[in-house]
């Protein structure tokens, strides 16, 4: 059973938000809070010993900011998934942490049932955008998507499963491939596109109409 807890890390310069998100980890026995940091340089040593397998990233912190943590983390512990938790939706912030290798972005005012169900889909592999970030980044897009015919109507497939959020086995459950497969399709659909995330890809595709927006989007 232990092996199926949810470490989680919170990186945030506000007791009282720490505070809060303590107790609303707590309420679910799936998740484990193993450790708490102020500072991003206190959090990269943390990760080193504890091992968590979400990192709760706030974006302004004294000393090193979120995003330059986060790409850090993604550098040196791979197997660390970054879910950045702010009060700032600038398109700027968003997209720095996304190209940095966080998993997604959610805002401080989201509910706490929000936050379980963000923690859960980006330790299972998935992606959380929220609509109002996509929108930042849509509207603010700066690179040219490339064309819909570089990918294959099955790494499309792949695409447009991962946009809905879902991870690797799940895709592969959908598709009826094997994980292995879904991870060389997620391989092409980077190189083709030019990011080096499914986070970046999701966006990336939305924004070049190569996907739908999910239903809870529009």
């Amino acid at each position: 059973m232990a092996a199926d807890v949810i470490r989680v890390l919170v990186v945030d310069d506000h007791a009282l938000h720490r505070d809060g998100i303590r107790q609303i980890l707590g309420q679910h026995p799936d998740i484990q809070l193993v450790g708490e940091a102020e500072s991003a340089e206190l959090a990269l040593v943390l990760i080193n010993q504890l091992h968590p397998a979400v990192v709760l990233m706030d974006i302004r912190l004294p000393g090193m900011n979120g995003i330059e943590a986060t790409r850090r983390i993604h550098r040196d512990h791979p197997g660390t998934r970054v879910l950045v938790v702010t009060a700032y939706d600038d398109e700027e912030y968003i997209r720095g942490a996304l190209e940095a290798g966080a998993s997604g972005h959610l805002s401080k005012a989201a509910p706490g049932r929000q936050l379980i169900d963000a923690v859960r889909a980006v330790a299972a592999g998935g992606t959380v955008i929220e609509p109002v970030a996509l929108t930042h980044l849509l509207a603010g897009g700066h690179s040219i998507p490339p064309p819909a015919t570089q990918l294959t109507e099955r790494e499309r497939a792949v695409l447009e499963l991962l946009a809905q959020g879902l991870h690797n086995k799940q895709v592969a459950t959908r598709l009826g491939i094997s994980r292995r497969t879904v991870e060389r399709h997620c391989d092409n659909i980077y190189d083709k596109l030019g990011v080096g995330s499914r986070t970046e890809a999701v966006v990336q595709a939305i924004s070049a109409k190569l996907v739908s927006l999910p239903d809870d989007q529009h």
